[in-house]
């Protein structure tokens, strides 16, 4: 879509469709058509500008559904992922998807169809530090490997026990490096602080100290006999004083 008219109209298509809550796979096509420009640069600014767009809209939305089910929650969640993922907007998209999970999570006890399955922790924790999200990774595995969840893991009678168990392993060994990458990153910081303000210092001592200049051998000598004629001057005001 190369005429910038055309383009015009359908951001303002999608943006409409968006704002009267048409969460449907044709709001999707059309901000699938806006995206598919051959201008480079116009394709990163109207990419900016929707994922600017979606963010402010995507809070707007679940304050008007905080009071709804969570079968209308997690239905618009998925639609906004699917809209961030077009978009390109990674970090919203795991986001949103890490809330889906944990939604799904709190109402497991009244609703099971909705439990969230390790394969899915696992899944997600992956594609978390795949981006470099190393945060929510770690928050989705402390999710994962809630002592609820790994107690029911340890009585093999519910289905897909084996597969849950080879999960969970995973899930605590990629905890642990996500852990380790961020202490690493926090040690690397530190070290280049310290390495930037050791290099101030060295370079403060390195400064040229302040040299006064030297008197020379003439000049020393003319001040002696300034002295010595002030004293002599000195000397004759007392006896005319005494006079």
């Amino acid at each position: 879509m190369s005429n910038p008219a055309s383009l015009a109209q359908q951001i303002s298509l999608f943006r409409s469709r968006i704002q009267n809550r048409s969460f449907d796979d044709v709001t999707v096509r059309v901000l699938d058509s806006v995206l598919v420009s051959k201008d480079v640069r116009s394709l990163i600014g109207v990419g900016s500008a929707l994922k600017q767009f979606m963010r402010d809209e995507s809070l707007l939305i679940f304050r008007e559904i905080a009071d709804e089910s969570v079968e209308i929650k997690l239905m618009c969640t998925d639609f906004l992922i699917r809209v961030f993922a077009v978009i390109g907007d990674v970090e919203s998209c795991l986001a949103l998807r890490y809330e889906a999970l944990v939604m799904r999570e709190e109402k497991t006890t009244t609703n099971p169809g909705l439990r969230v399955m390790c394969k899915e922790w696992l899944t997600f924790v992956e594609h978390s530090l795949e981006n470099g999200f190393h945060s929510i990774a770690i928050q989705a595995c402390e999710k994962a490997l809630t002592p609820s969840k790994e107690n029911r893991v340890a009585h093999p009678k519910h289905d897909n026990f084996f597969h849950d168990v080879i999960a969970l392993k995973k899930i605590k060994i990629l905890k642990d490096a996500a852990l380790l990458t961020i202490s690493s990153r926090s040690v690397q910081a530190q070290a280049e602080a310290y390495l930037k303000q050791k290099n101030v210092k060295q370079s403060t001592k390195e400064l040229p100290p302040s040299i006064e200049p030297k008197s020379s051998g003439s000049s020393r000598f003319r001040n002696g006999i300034m002295k010595r004629n002030l004293r002599k001057l000195h000397h004759y005001q007392c006896l005319a004083q005494l006079s």
